[in-house]
């Protein structure tokens, strides 16, 4: 089969470890204006709605590592997402290491910023996806 014939592979969910399920889904699920699903097993889900899921699952035993987790939004929701993290009072950022409290970036003509959800997973809400060379 050439490459051409070969069916497109697509991430269809991922873990996400937080030592609250329900506090984390939650928290992200309000920040993107999306709903928490139904508990699955050990997993409570966030569908994002593009045949993807974020499947949160509980360590009450072991620490969490932080992972990065990139969502691109659309451009006329993301002053809303803002708007909500300013609400709970959680402080974002325009870069990654967290430098630049309270600013959003410009990235690839497009907005950006970053925040902590509860475990410390650096979150970021994007309106363009990164140029790829």
């Amino acid at each position: 089969m050439s490459d051409a014939q070969q069916p497109a592979v697509q991430l269809n969910h991922t873990a996400v470890y937080a030592s609250d399920r329900q506090l984390s889904a939650e928290f992200l699920a309000a920040v993107l204006g999306l709903p928490v699903g139904a508990p699955f097993g050990p997993f409570l889900p966030i569908d994002l709605g593009n045949g993807v899921t974020l499947d949160y699952y509980e360590l009450r035993d072991k620490p969490i590592q932080s992972q990065h987790y990139a969502f691109l939004v659309p451009e006329e929701q993301f002053d809303a997402m803002i708007a909500r993290l300013e609400a709970v009072g959680v402080t974002y950022y325009a870069d990654p290491h967290h430098t630049e409290a309270g600013r959003t970036n410009t990235l690839f003509g497009g907005r950006g910023a970053y925040f902590d959800d509860p475990d410390g997973h650096n979150m970021e809400i994007m309106t363009r996806p990164y140029a790829r060379p």
